[in-house]
């Protein structure tokens, strides 16, 4: 509290007259009283004047440990441990001591009267390629900040054992408030997470969405406008006429098919003279199947345009290298990895369009912690995320992924479930 304080000598001795200002603004009130000179026996008189109170006024005195104690009903060393957190507090004890000082108006932060670990799963597919490792290094990122009473156990799951995948998406051996999860979209998905959410757990989808299941809260791209975009860009950008090819990761993925299907539906309106495949190519994510795929059409009938929704690109990119050295096929892919990025400023490929795994990954996780956490505060957080294109002139600086390609962590869920 700013005061001025003032010494003045005694009138009947030689004591030193000082003057002590610590702070000078506003209305002063002196306040005196009387000190001993105790080498002299004689006495001076201290004035302090309180600037931060108006004359007339005296300060409101806020309210000790053993009132708050006996508006809670509670002893005082219960209500130290409560307010300064520290030591063990019976949950109804923390909740009286916290309403009785709210009560009295305790002019403080209180604690938290939520004590309870909340945990959260996210199950992604055990996946080597660039995205989804940056997926998982992205969440395991945004859980290193959460509050502590915020248990999230990550975990992958082989991506063709959907019998692992729908035992790690209903059993758990906690309370689970919430789950994260990327996923194929078949019917056995379907109906274990709808009895997650009918147990009133919180359920996030990111990368692909899973169809008729209300309540799930989806945070990824729209797919389908992102394939009409490449179709668009596509038509422009092709230098002949001829087929257009589609490769998809996982027939299984709703994301994969929603992006064929955009591309097609763009293709057919905007361009007549290019003729789409009415298949995609199932390629896993494989680069061996990518090229042998691609090796086969451009030693066929006429290509023009190679539009890979997943990943394998090294695959498409040694096709094109041996059987189209002219680069008269256009291609487009996605997600802005380090390969990407070398083939987009060698010429090889004319566009990637990337979904943004670092958004994917905040905006899941902060709905999650939001209608799980009684604490936490709301936001005006809106459902999905943005595409980003990436053409050789606005490439962004920075690697896609911090640690190499080769050495990813990827433990394997057991069938209860197991923490990374």
């Amino acid at each position: 509290m700013p005061v001025h304080v003032g010494i003045e000598r005694d009138p009947h001795g030689s004591l030193p007259a000082a003057i002590f200002a610590i702070s000078l603004r506003g209305p002063s009130r002196p306040h005196t009283s009387l000190l001993d000179d105790l080498s002299s026996g004689r006495t001076m008189r201290l004035e302090l004047w309180d600037h931060s109170m108006p004359p007339g006024k005296r300060r409101k005195r806020s309210p000790r440990f053993f009132e708050i104690a006996t508006e809670a009903g509670v002893s005082a060393s219960t209500v130290d441990r409560v307010l300064n957190e520290r030591g063990s507090v019976s949950e109804q004890a923390r909740q009286k001591v916290v309403s009785a000082a709210l009560k009295l108006g305790v002019p403080r932060i209180l604690p938290s009267t939520a004590h309870e670990l909340i945990h959260i799963d996210v199950l992604l597919p055990d996946s080597r390629t660039p995205f989804f490792m940056r997926l998982r290094s992205a969440l395991a990122g945004a859980c290193s900040i959460l509050d502590k009473r915020i248990v999230v156990h990550r975990r992958v799951v082989r991506e063709a054992d959907e019998s692992s995948l729908i035992k790690n998406i209903v059993a758990t051996n906690y309370r689970r408030r919430g789950l994260i999860i990327a996923t194929p979209d078949t019917a056995r998905v379907r109906n274990a997470l709808r009895e997650v959410l009918d147990r009133g757990e919180a359920v996030v989808t990111v990368v692909s969405d899973v169809a008729d299941v209300p309540g799930i809260a989806y945070f990824g791209i729209d797919n389908y406008r992102a394939g009409r975009t490449a179709g668009l860009v596509m038509s422009r950008f092709t230098r002949q006429r001829g087929r257009v090819m589609f490769l998809s990761g996982w027939n299984d993925w709703s994301g994969h098919l929603e992006r064929t299907a955009g591309c097609r539906d763009a293709l057919t309106d905007a361009s007549p003279d290019l003729v789409c495949d009415d298949f995609q190519f199932e390629t896993r994510d494989d680069e061996d199947r990518c090229f042998l795929a691609v090796a086969e059409a451009l030693t066929g009938t006429g290509l023009a345009g190679v539009y890979n929704s997943g990943a394998g690109s090294a695959g498409i990119m040694r096709a094109l290298a041996k059987f189209d050295p002219d680069r008269r096929v256009t291609w487009i892919a996605h997600e802005l990895s380090d390969d990407h990025r070398q083939y987009l400023q060698t010429g090889a490929l004319a566009m990637v369009i990337d979904q943004d795994p670092d958004m994917q990954a905040f905006k899941g996780l902060r709905y999650l912690v939001e209608h799980t956490d009684p604490n936490a505060s709301s936001s005006s957080l809106s459902f999905g995320c943005e595409f980003h294109l990436y053409f050789a002139e606005n490439l962004r600086e920075g690697r896609y992924l911090s640690t190499p390609l080769r050495s990813p962590d990827l433990r394997l869920a057991p069938r209860a479930g197991r923490n990374l």
